[in-house]
């Protein structure tokens, strides 16, 4: 591992370590776990910005919906002027695909440091305290099959599924059948990573995952 990631990795080790030794009196055994969600909901408060931000852009993009479609009857002979159009178009409302993915891309790096966290025996030059007697130490969960993975795989199974059934009812009329298979099972594939990586990566996906589900509902309201 390249030498100047080891300040954020060490850095990410001793605030979780402080969390657990902080409310370890509290929560005993499951005081990983709890640093795990709690450091979590602190990401997603911090991304909260974020979140609006791709909310207000995908509202706008709805709201462009009719004129693009009338864009792409007009040049559809002539994808170059169409793609400058839609390009134009977007440009003057103030919207960009990228802003809706802005809060999912903005948590990559809490999520990678949280993985070599509970994924690496030796960090800054100790012993990873964190991996000894933890649940959240588990390298390959779907092997282990441990009662705390299965719980997991099911929870996050039933926020993939609700997430499912409310991206398929936004969908536009116009929308493929090939659209519509994709919306239908791209949020699982948090269950499929859940698989292969550390538990407390897994824990992170179902609390971060349930709190985009719980946004989203509150924001379409």
């Amino acid at each position: 591992m390249p030498g100047f990631l080891d300040a954020p990795i060490a850095g990410a080790y001793h605030l979780v370590t402080s969390l657990v030794t902080a409310i370890e009196p509290l929560t005993g055994q499951y005081s990983a776990v709890v640093a795990i969600v709690l450091c979590t909901l602190a990401v997603r408060l911090l991304l909260l910005p974020l979140s609006l931000a791709a909310h207000r852009g995908e509202q706008s993009r709805t709201a462009l919906l009719p004129q693009l479609r009338e864009l792409s009857e007009k040049h559809r002979d002539d994808p170059d002027r169409l793609k400058r159009e839609m390009a134009d178009l977007q440009q003057s409302s103030g919207t960009t695909v990228l802003a809706g993915c802005l809060p999912m891309l903005a948590q990559l790096p809490f999520f990678w440091l949280l993985y070599t966290v509970f994924s690496t025996t030796v960090i800054a030059g100790q012993a990873n305290q964190l991996l000894a007697g933890s649940l959240l130490g588990l390298h390959w969960p779907l092997f282990a099959a441990t009662p705390a993975y299965l719980a997991l795989a099911v929870l996050l199974g039933v926020v993939a599924w609700l997430s499912s059934r409310r991206q398929v009812r936004r969908l536009d009329e116009s929308a493929t059948p090939l659209t519509r298979r994709i919306t239908r099972l791209a949020p699982f594939g948090t269950l499929a990573t859940a698989a292969f990586v550390p538990p407390a990566a897994g824990l992170y996906l179902l609390i971060t995952t349930t709190w985009t589900l719980v946004e989203r509902s509150i924001l379409q309201r």
